[in-house]
């Protein structure tokens, strides 16, 4: 399939100052649009992409967000609640990388979900999973409200009577974003060479992108072989390391991890195009913002 790279560019904080006011400090959701939707049986009808600013996001490794409901937010990740969560115990909605979920999320109002038995313990087999078209199946269970189903097809076919399920851009390791990758040229952020180091804020893309389509990237800024700026080899990583990607809809910006490549000079990126669903997305322009 041919790859639909166009200009793939660099833009400084400078250039790009007034579309980065206000910082972005969430991710953009992967969630469908009108696919959103999970169910109790107590507490009703559980939306997981309710609000832009609190999305709900898969990756490879692990689910983050909130989801909301009539019982109030439900955090799926430690990282993404208030304060310091995880000072409790790093919980979290896991992913296998094949669509496996386990773990927990959690709800100031009923406790602790369980998205497997086999971390959740208990008598009965149970467990929420995501299959190649991105479809969330299967069930989780609370103490205080019960099942917790995603997908209407989970009970006897009743999707007649109320059609809902939870379905991600997202899908397993092995799609076609193996296959369509792009490694940047080097970028110098410092050519006059003084007073060198950089943060390197966000990145976004601008193009199209259809169903099941995804866009992912990783950032690079050391160098495993060779010597900067020619280097041989270099060390890309998302946002917790070399197996997660930083993945975002068109025209939004993700942060990036500044801890992984603060005071750096030069830098490249990867550019992964998902085509599993049997379309690939068009990128025309990738923006990094970045402040001295």
């Amino acid at each position: 399939m041919k790859h639909l790279f166009k200009n793939l560019i660099f833009v400084s904080a400078f250039s790009m100052a007034a579309l980065f006011l206000v910082p972005q400090a969430h991710a953009a959701t992967n969630i469908v649009s009108g696919s959103q939707w999970a169910w109790n049986d107590v507490i009703g009808w559980i939306d997981m992409q309710f609000t832009e600013n609190l999305n709900v996001t898969v990756a490879d490794d692990k689910l983050g967000g909130y989801a909301n409901s009539s019982m109030g937010y439900i955090a799926l990740n430690c990282l993404t609640g208030l304060g310091d969560s995880c000072a409790l115990g790093n919980w979290k909605v896991l992913n296998d990388g094949t669509g496996n979920l386990s773990g927990w999320a959690w709800s100031d109002a009923i406790g602790w979900i369980s998205f497997n038995s086999t971390t959740g313990g208990g008598s009965v087999a149970y467990g929420v999973n995501i299959d190649s078209t991105g479809d969330f199946s299967g069930w989780a269970w609370n103490d205080v409200v019960g099942w917790i189903s995603f997908n209407c097809a989970n009970i006897g076919g009743s999707c007649v009577a109320s059609d809902y399920k939870v379905k991600t851009t997202w899908s397993p390791s092995g799609g076609g974003e193996i296959n369509n990758w792009l490694i940047s040229s080097t970028f110098d952020t410092c050519p006059l060479g003084t007073d060198c180091g950089v943060a390197l804020n966000t990145i976004m893309w601008k193009g199209s992108s259809l169903d099941g389509s995804r866009v992912k990237f990783q950032i690079a800024t050391d160098c495993v072989s060779g010597t900067l700026p020619a280097c041989d080899t270099w060390n890309f990583l998302g946002p917790d390391g070399a197996s997660s990607f930083y993945q975002t809809n068109w025209d939004d910006p993700i942060q990036i991890n500044q801890l992984n490549h603060l005071n750096k000079r030069y830098f490249r990126y990867k550019i992964f195009l998902d085509s599993s669903s049997g379309t690939t997305p068009v990128v025309n322009d990738v923006i990094i913002n970045w402040s001295p």
